[in-house]
């Protein structure tokens, strides 16, 4: 007679078999890193003819489809002030973006410093934070070509942004809530930029591709990190997490997705387009909800959604009620 498993049992059983899953995706991560990579100063052809950074290029021009591109004021504006303004918004993006992978690769640091030996995760971090620091040599080398004086983020945000490399000192689950939180709107941005139909300059273009390319192993990492962490932490931790969560995801999304102050005032562009722009329009607080959905499915779907949370997340202007 066989005595049938008691629910401890079944239960220890579904957490090995989930640990083991996990695992195997991070090794299987690991290896697409050393499959598939790319090294800034030896995959794009910096010199060539065709990638050199004219500021008066019409292929950096705004489509009409963005809200600055598509607005009368920008309309109105000489072609080459058009695409001085489009080539500005590419390297701001591109100069926060290293800025927030510097962050970043501290951050990871700081987590595989306190890493086991045997840890999966040590070496994909590594993997992780080599690959971040092809981009942030990629990024600021565009930025360099463009000789626009972009600053990326504002500085007293830049200030308090620094406090982010010791988040996995506190909670690693949280650190890859701001991971996903400065990744997703960026991917986000990118994937609609090469879907859009206009013509882009290849050196934006090759270097889109590349980051999205190895951002998604990035980007996959910190998922499965969480679905595999968040459900196992104690009840209380898990609900400060859940509240703190779309505070950070909301953060994130306006510094990646706003409009460059410096750029406004560079060019003088009126606070009544601005306004009209960015603060009063439905489709842009739309874009900001849109950017952060892959994270939000994911915050539903392993607990960090509750009837507390959900206010934060109205508040912070990024929920969505799900599609049924």
């Amino acid at each position: 007679m066989t005595t049938a498993p008691s629910s401890t049992t079944a239960a220890n059983d579904e957490r090995a078999a989930t640990r083991a899953a996990y695992e195997a995706v991070v090794e299987r991560l690991s290896k697409a890193s050393v499959d598939k990579h790319w090294e800034p100063y030896r995959d794009i052809p910096w010199d060539d003819p065709e990638f050199l950074v004219d500021q008066a290029d019409p292929r950096w021009e705004l489509p009409e489809v963005d809200k600055l591109g598509g607005h009368p004021w920008y309309r109105t504006r000489s072609p080459e002030v058009r695409a001085r303004i489009g080539l500005w918004r590419v390297a701001t993006a591109m100069k926060i973006g290293l800025q927030f992978e510097n962050l970043l690769k501290r951050g990871l640091l700081n987590y595989a410093y306190r890493l086991p030996n045997g840890s999966p995760e040590f070496r994909y971090v590594y993997h992780e934070t080599i690959e971040e620091g092809h981009h942030g040599m990629m990024f600021q080398e565009f930025v360099n070509r463009t000789k626009l004086p972009v600053r990326g983020m504002p500085g007293p945000l830049s200030l308090v942004a620094q406090v982010a490399p010791w988040i996995p000192l506190i909670s690693t689950e949280l650190f890859f809530v701001f991971v996903l939180g400065g990744e997703d709107p960026i991917d986000h941005v990118q994937r609609k930029v090469l879907k859009d139909g206009q013509v882009h300059h290849p050196l934006e273009e090759t270097i889109m591709r590349i980051h999205i390319a190895e951002e998604a192993r990035h980007i996959s990492f910190a998922r499965h990190y969480l679905r595999d962490r968040v459900p196992r932490m104690p009840r209380h931790r898990r609900m400060l997490l859940s509240v703190v969560s779309p505070v950070v995801l909301g953060v994130m999304a306006r510094i990646m997705l706003a409009p460059p102050g410096p750029m406004i005032r560079h060019f003088r562009i009126p606070p009544g387009v601005v306004a009209a722009i960015y603060r009063d329009n439905p489709a842009a607080r739309q874009e900001i909800r849109d950017s952060v959905g892959r994270t939000r499915a994911l915050c539903a779907e392993i607990g960090l959604v509750n009837a507390v949370s959900r206010k934060v997340w109205q508040a912070m202007g990024i929920w969505a009620e799900p599609r049924r």
